[in-house]
């Protein structure tokens, strides 16, 4: 009895064809799995994040708009730069941006001239000294005459004019800003 207990054992148990465990099938379905829940979670999110990632570059920046100076006739009769400070509206990517520069009115023979108050050479803020009649940065000592031409120190050119119009009895500028350390005026923004 006890030998054909040893036959009837052998003859129940069948082995799996060699290299085809069942563990083997199990790890390669799991394995199977894994990949097609990450191919789809990858087709759901990588698209999105490309589109996060690229939409401040594929958007363009709005054109700045004009900002209003003063009146005209605030500036008929000016003698000497007059700062004024403008706001400007400035939308990029997402952010939109509401800031405060200085700009300089100045008179010639030309008419009335807006100039920034951005230092060519560095970006300094460059102040009227009206003691000495000229522009004089505080950072590198360049110096511009009242009408914006270059006197004197580092800058390579005088200081940068911005666009102007008239309308409805008010001096409007489009502010723009300007490459430094360069000798040529090259709008960048």
């Amino acid at each position: 009895m006890f030998e054909g207990a040893e036959h009837s054992e052998n003859t129940t148990h069948k082995s799996s064809p060699p290299g085809l465990s069942l563990e083997s099938r199990r790890s390669f379905l799991g394995g199977l799995l894994g990949l097609g829940l990450f191919l789809v979670g990858a087709l759901l999110s990588v698209p999105p994040l490309i589109r996060f990632a690229l939409f401040p570059l594929l958007r363009r920046t709005t054109d700045l708009k004009e900002s209003p100076v003063g009146a005209l006739t605030e500036f008929s009769s000016l003698t000497e730069p007059v700062m004024r400070i403008i706001q400007i509206e400035q939308v990029d990517g997402w952010r939109k941006a509401i800031s405060e520069k200085a700009v300089y009115v100045t008179k010639d023979s030309q008419g009335l001239r807006v100039l920034t108050s951005i230092c060519p050479h560095l970006g300094c803020t460059v102040p009227w000294n009206k003691e000495k009649n000229q522009f004089a940065c505080p950072c590198h000592g360049a110096t511009f005459a009242a009408d914006g031409t270059r006197v004197s120190g580092p800058s390579m050119r005088g200081m940068d004019t911005l666009e102007t119009s008239a309308q409805d009895g008010q001096l409007l500028v489009r502010f723009q800003y300007f490459r430094q350390l360069v000798s040529d005026k090259e709008v960048i923004g």
